[in-house]
């Protein structure tokens, strides 16, 4: 198939405590690791990895950072289409305790692909059989709309609602509260909603609820968790798989990113789902 992601990168910096410190405290860090992460690339990642191929429509900086994320998301599989944000490269800094739980504070605005930079081919788009959005303008998109199957974040349900454009899916976590969402403000409405609860596994509608996947290992952290449910949700809706299907296999990629470290320890693969 062909797939893209229409998103964000940021560059975030990970450090692994006890816990997250209380206010006024000190904590050390037992472990430190940095990469390009955010929505878009997670998923950018994990659609690569199912698929063998991926397009990123993106936004970077003027920055080593930026050029350090375009070469770490090449090296993972990613066709990385840039457009130029004129700033510095977006940062975020992450702890993870030692329940595996993720705490973000991002540094600096959310850099969106814009849909009228004539810079980047959103052409291409029309020929994708699924494209997920994280982030951009009203014209991005439009532009994404073009492919068969188009799914977006409730994070960026502002820009989609200006855009009223109809949604194949809708993704959020109702335990996050920048994911959580009342779909009825789209109009288009969305054919599919579909809301995370972890462990609990969640609820689309129409459909009802699901359950979680098992989880394959020991738990490292939770980063990249709802990004990866999603370009799995993304791609099994492009690949024509019922919906019942299509749930089951984005939350063996939640579970999967579970055991890794990073958003990049381990994602589930095409060979994994061919092996079962």
């Amino acid at each position: 198939m062909r797939v893209a992601v229409v998103g964000h990168v940021e560059w975030v910096q990970f450090a692994r405590v006890e816990r997250v410190p209380e206010p006024g405290e000190i904590v050390s860090a037992v472990e430190t690791w940095e990469e390009p992460a955010g929505g878009g690339a997670v998923a950018a990642v994990q659609l690569a990895n199912l698929n063998g191929s991926v397009d990123f429509f993106t936004s970077l900086g003027d920055d080593e950072i930026a050029i350090r994320s375009r070469e770490r998301l090449t090296e993972l599989g990613v066709t990385v289409h840039a457009g130029k944000a004129g700033q510095p490269q977006r940062r975020a800094f992450t702890y993870i305790d030692s329940d595996g739980e993720r705490t973000i504070t991002t540094l600096g605005p959310k850099l969106r692909p814009s849909g009228e930079d004539p810079s980047l081919p959103w052409e291409e788009l029309t020929r994708c059989d699924a494209v997920y959005f994280t982030g951009g303008d009203v014209a991005a998109v439009r532009a994404a709309r073009q492919a068969k199957i188009f799914a977006a974040t409730s994070r960026e349900l502002p820009t989609l609602h200006r855009a009223t454009e109809e949604l194949d899916a809708l993704i959020g976590s109702s335990g996050d509260a920048g994911e959580r969402f009342d779909a009825i403000d789209l109009d288009p409405p969305p054919r599919l909603v579909v809301s995370t609860s972890g462990a609990l596994g969640g609820w689309i509608r129409p459909g009802g609820p699901f359950r979680a996947a098992t989880i394959p290992g020991p738990i490292e952290d939770a980063y990249g968790c709802g990004d990866c449910f999603a370009a799995g949700f993304t791609f099994a809706l492009g690949a024509g798989m019922p919906v019942d299907e299509a749930v089951a296999l984005a939350a063996r990629c939640g579970a999967t990113v579970l055991t890794g470290r990073g958003a990049y320890g381990r994602q589930l693969t095409a060979a994994d789902v061919a092996s079962g």
